[in-house]
């Protein structure tokens, strides 16, 4: 059980099951045994307009929609506000390095976000995995292409989520995207090593 306002950082090799759980978590992918519950109900018994309000999801692989930028980030509402789409860009860190650009918001990011860098694109999938502060944020190896002013961004994200009693679920392979959770969830072929308050469970793990 992850309570409201924490923040739990899964850790483990390659091949460990990191991804296949936040799939599940989600609800990309069904669980082969057991569920998955939110506020208490099982994912399918959330309509998926619902469930999609409340969750922000970051995939390990980036995928940009060809539209604008404030397109992507709202997800593709056409009745987005402007306020809530700018309100997920600060959320991320991202809205200076967008207003920036030429055509700011209404750039637009070409298929697959090719026309955005590396960086520029998983900054952006923050942004929409932010918009309109779902209560629960997973994020699947999210500070893979970023910079140091990424990161740090990346962080002060996080812990709004948590400050503002969502839950957040990130998937770390570097460990800096362990600096805004509590809780760590150590995998190993695709099962639970151990789960815990953070510096407890990482002391452990770094002894082996």
């Amino acid at each position: 059980i992850v309570k409201a306002g924490s923040g739990v950082g899964v850790i483990g090799p390659s091949a460990s099951g990191k991804s296949s759980l936040v799939r599940a978590l989600v609800g990309v992918w069904r669980p082969a045994r057991g569920f998955v519950r939110l506020d208490g109900a099982t994912l399918d018994q959330w309509t998926p307009s619902s469930l999609g309000r409340h969750i922000g999801y970051l995939p390990q692989d980036v995928e940009l929609i060809e539209g604008t930028i404030a397109e992507n980030i709202a997800r593709f509402d056409p009745d987005a506000p402007a306020e809530a789409v700018i309100a997920a860009a600060k959320a991320a860190g991202v809205h200076e390095m967008i207003v920036s650009l030429s055509a700011g918001y209404e750039t637009p990011v070409g298929e697959q976000g090719t026309l955005l860098s590396a960086g520029q694109q998983q900054r952006v999938a923050l942004a929409r995995a932010l918009y309109g502060n779902p209560f629960l944020v997973v994020l699947d190896e999210p500070n893979s292409n970023l910079d140091s002013e990424g990161e740090e961004a990346l962080t002060k994200a996080l812990l709004g989520v948590r400050a503002r009693g969502g839950i957040v679920i990130v998937v770390a392979h570097r460990t800096s995207a362990l600096a805004a959770v509590d809780q760590v969830l150590v995998m190993a072929r695709g099962l639970q090593q151990a789960f815990g308050p953070k510096d407890e469970v990482l002391s452990r793990v770094l002894k082996r």
